[in-house]
C-alpha cells in the first residue's frame, strides 16, 4: 500500500490561506485531497491527472484551491486560498485505484491527515 504523509495543516482565520504537503513514495497517475469532518463522510475535494495534467474541483473549491504535483519532490500539494469557515476538516491524500472518480471507495492508499481549521 502506498505510503503517503501530509503536513501543512494549521488554524487560520476566515480569508487566510495554507498549503498542505503529501509525500509520497511510488506516484501514481491519479491523485487527490479528501476532507471529512465530524459526523459526515470523507468527500472528494480536489484531484489530478498526471497523464493528463489535469486537475478537477468540487465547487466549494473551484478559484480558491490549487492542487499540483512536483515530481521531483515526489511531494502532491494543495494551495488554499480564501479559507472559509467551512472548509474546517481532516484534509487526507489520496492515491487513486484509477482516474475519473470522487469515489473515497476507489482509493488504494490514505495519508493519516492533517487537520485544517478556520475560524469565522
Amino acid at each position: 500500500q502506498e505510503q503517503l504523509v501530509e503536513s501543512g495543516g494549521g488554524s487560520v482565520e476566515a480569508g487566510g490561506s495554507l498549503r498542505l504537503s503529501c509525500v509520497y513514495r511510488h506516484s501514481t497517475y491519479c491523485m487527490g485531497w479528501f476532507r471529512q469532518t465530524p459526523g459526515k463522510e470523507r468527500e472528494g475535494v480536489a484531484r489530478f491527472d498526471s497523464a493528463l495534467g489535469a486537475t478537477d474541483y468540487v465547487d466549494s473549491a473551484k478559484g480558491r484551491f490549487t492542487i499540483y504535483q512536483e515530481r521531483a519532490e515526489r511531494t502532491l500539494y494543495l494551495q488554499m486560498n480564501n479559507l472559509k469557515p467551512e472548509d474546517t476538516g481532516m484534509y487526507y491524500c489520496a492515491s487513486f485505484l484509477f482516474c475519473g472518480t470522487w469515489s473515497a471507495e476507489d482509493v488504494g492508499g490514505w495519508g493519516q491527515g492533517t487537520q485544517v481549521t478556520v475560524s469565522s
